[in-house]
């Protein structure tokens, strides 16, 4: 049993001549434990983030439109039939939806509220989008068979309504004049209420197409655009448009990644950060150890003058103090990993619980888009943060462990 580990292991567990060599082994310990579990619970926090944006973002957000060109003198795609097909000639292409767009005023009482009308076809857009599955109650089926209106949590809220409930629609009317003319009003039932928890519940407004087109005078192959929903989301930018090349109108693409692509940067730098922030802390706690080795080497002198008459060479020696520094840092990243997958895996009620506590929000729904603190805790993330600790508690180590093999049996005694 006589080995450097369990030497080490008896070193770490039995009384230290300078009270300080155990103070500031405590403090090195608490130091590296807490950078873990910082680590853990940031990391988990990017990853809940990644999460709800694949889910809210990507499931709901089209991956691709194709609009008519904005410099164009045309408002509308007046081939659509011919637009679906070439499209769908498109292998990458897994689904397609035709919508009709327009901006409008909502009007309930006194209060109006600016909103982009989108009109859709309920069974095209469940293939383009997971939209239906965010709309409360049955408010969905009810959009599919009695049409209406579906709003974004964030607009019901601000114009105070329900599912059920009547607004008017206020749309302006193009005379060909620069004219200011009446705005056509249309009384819409709202037949349900779209809750995503963020950004995009003030900005969805959604109508039947046949309905849109109806109000805006189109006729059934008029329509302002095309959704695309593709197999990998991640690739859209290289899809073929090839097949729309003669294409009669000057046709205009825009991806989810130039609308909220940013949003993926963002995570991926604050990771990058946090990995930067991870090593700069962990560092920084094991420079505790070099110190608690340093002064654990001076406390021991005596153990290593004897186990040095007994034959023990260089590498022993140095393999104890390695050993020690290791378990020094094993012991802080122990208590870090308990505590910081504890919080990572409560940290969406933790929040929730402090912000019901002092009445105020962390997020913002109308600026972020989840109004909530999401935690995804991923197991390599432990191991990927443990194995950076041990790494760092190891280089700390390795200075202090040459100081100790360097000591000789007649330099100590002569100290002494």
């Amino acid at each position: 049993m006589n080995t450097p580990f369990f030497i080490s292991w008896r070193y770490q567990r039995g009384k230290q001549k300078n009270p300080l060599v155990a103070l500031i082994a405590k403090f090195s310990a608490v130091g590296i434990a807490l950078g873990v579990a910082v680590l853990i619970v940031g990391l988990s926090a990017m990853n809940g983030f990644e999460r709800e944006l694949n889910q809210r973002i990507l499931a709901v957000v089209p991956h691709a439109e194709i609009t008519i060109n904005p410099n164009a003198n045309e408002a509308t795609i007046n081939h659509k039939d011919m637009l679906i097909s070439r499209l769908k000639m498109n292998e990458k292409i897994v689904a397609l939806s035709p919508f009709v767009s327009f901006t409008a005023l909502v009007e309930n009482g006194s209060k109006l509220k600016v909103v982009q009308v989108k009109g859709v076809d309920k069974d095209a857009e469940d293939q383009v989008s997971s939209l239906g599955k965010y709309v409360q109650d049955d408010g969905w089926q009810r959009f599919g068979k009695e049409g209406g209106l579906v709003l974004g949590s964030g607009i019901a809220k601000d114009l105070e309504v329900n599912a059920g409930d009547w607004v008017t629609l206020l749309i302006s009317q193009q005379n060909g004049t620069e004219n200011v003319s009446q705005p056509h009003r249309e009384r819409v039932q709202v037949t349900g209420i779209l809750r995503l928890d963020g950004q995009l519940d003030h900005s969805y407004a959604l109508l039947s197409l046949p309905q849109a087109q109806e109000l805006l005078g189109y006729q059934a192959g008029q329509i302002s655009g095309v959704e695309l929903k593709v197999a990998d989301p991640f690739k859209v930018q290289e899809l073929d448009y090839s097949a729309l090349g003669d294409y009669p109108q000057s046709l205009y693409v825009q991806n989810w990644i130039a609308k909220f692509g940013y949003m993926y940067r963002d995570i991926q730098l604050i990771r990058s950060v946090m990995y930067i922030a991870m090593v700069l802390v962990i560092g920084v706690a094991c420079f505790n150890i070099v110190s608690t080795l340093i002064m654990a080497v001076k406390d021991k002198q005596g153990d290593i003058a004897i186990l040095r008459t007994l034959g023990a060479n260089n590498g022993f020696i140095k393999r104890i103090f390695i050993w020690y520094g290791l378990q020094a840092g094993m012991k802080g990243c122990l208590i870090g990993i308990v505590l910081g997958v504890l919080f990572a895996l409560n940290l969406t009620s933790l929040v929730q619980g402090l912000e019901r506590l002092f009445d105020k929000k962390l997020l913002s729904d109308g600026i972020y888009f989840v109004d909530f603190l999401p935690s995804e805790l991923h197991w390599q993330d432990v191991l990927l943060v443990l194995a950076a600790a041990l790494l760092l508690s190891l280089l700390a180590s390795l200075y202090p462990a040459n100081r100790a093999a360097k000591l000789q049996p007649a330099q100590v005694l002569s100290n002494h």
